[in-house]
């Protein structure tokens, strides 16, 4: 079992939702020091005002991935890395391919080179079910990245620093996500725009994506790729929770207008967990599946885990009732 006890750890893009999680979890086991490595002052300051009773443990370091030697004094003596900092906005992505390359995959591909320059111990890589088939930019750089992670078993030689990805859906009310664009639409313009009412969506709520990261990262061997076990949900039912959730939280009696647009540049209507070929290869535990690198011994994973059989596919017959939605978002306070 990881400890983070004592230990010295690095959040790239740790001032977005998932780092931010991150860091309040990883806080919980007293670790000598994190930093937070990312490009927005801004955020930095608001995040330093949000923990400033952990300010003793927390150190936060203005750069960007991109640059490999920043990266590298941002990396000395650290034992983990969680290496969540990207371009994710779809529609930015695609408009701007080449800047999703800089920061995805040359990117990532910084991030493993010094890591393995300064002996990290772990590191651990966010990645997105729009790596699977992609159709876009961002999932195209995305499966790029997850590729870079998992080749980098092959040929780190003798160096013991550990390299695996998770994969993750949507994060509910992340920064990319939906939901705070349809609260913002509510609020002031008193309608939302809706690309396609049963488009699915797998979905996770900000602490269901923090349990996943630390969990991977503790039963990585290098080179898997983690998958959660997420609940699929209907955008068109989302819409309406959202819609239900803020009229009610804030006084609002008039009807809200759903205007149906169509799937934008790259969009597609279902997202999938993972390929054909992946799910041959795919164990299981009762939270998530786990893909073992390609080529790779895997007795021990046949020695630990259950094969999976079955491809999970998405089906508009298995989404998660309204009710269960309105729960998360009253547990997670969400709006």
């Amino acid at each position: 079992m990881e400890t983070y006890t004592g230990k010295n750890i690095l959040i790239t893009g740790g001032t977005g939702t998932i780092g931010r999680q991150l860091v309040q979890r990883l806080l919980q086991d007293s670790p000598q020091v994190i930093r937070i490595f990312s490009r927005d002052e801004h955020k930095q300051f608001e995040m330093a005002m949000d923990f400033q009773e952990h300010s003793k443990n927390l150190r936060f370091l203005i750069g960007d991935i991109r640059d490999q030697q920043r990266l590298g004094r941002a990396m000395e003596n650290i034992d983990y890395v969680f290496h969540c900092a990207a371009m994710k906005h779809v529609p930015a992505c695609e408009y701007n391919p080449f800047e999703a390359v800089q920061t995805n995959v040359i990117g990532t591909q910084n991030v493993i080179q010094t890591a393995i320059e300064r002996n990290v111990k772990k590191v651990l890589f966010t990645s997105t079910d729009k790596a699977i088939s992609p159709t876009n930019t961002y999932g195209a750089t995305k499966l790029t990245a997850e590729r870079l992670i998992s080749a980098t078993e092959h040929h780190k030689g003798a160096i013991s620093t550990i390299f695996s990805a998770v994969r993750f859906g949507n994060v509910m009310s992340s920064r990319g996500s939906v939901i705070p664009l349809f609260k913002k639409q509510v609020l002031e313009n008193r309608r939302i725009t809706l690309t396609d009412y049963n488009m699915l969506r797998y979905m996770m709520t900000p602490s269901q994506a923090i349990d996943l990261i630390l969990e991977a990262n503790n039963m990585a061997l290098g080179g898997e790729v983690f998958v959660l076990k997420m609940p699929l949900i209907k955008v068109g039912d989302l819409a309406e929770v959202v819609i239900e959730q803020i009229k009610e939280n804030y006084g609002i009696t008039e009807d809200i207008h759903v205007d149906i647009i169509g799937l934008r540049s790259g969009e597609k209507r279902f997202e999938e967990l993972m390929t054909d070929d992946e799910a041959a290869i795919a164990y299981e535990t009762n939270s998530m599946y786990i893909i073992p690198q390609q080529g790779k011994n895997h007795s021990v994973y046949d020695a630990n885990y259950k094969k999976t059989f079955e491809k999970p596919y998405p089906d508009i017959n298995k989404t998660i009732e309204k009710n269960e939605l309105a729960d998360w978002f009253i547990k997670e306070k969400l709006l």
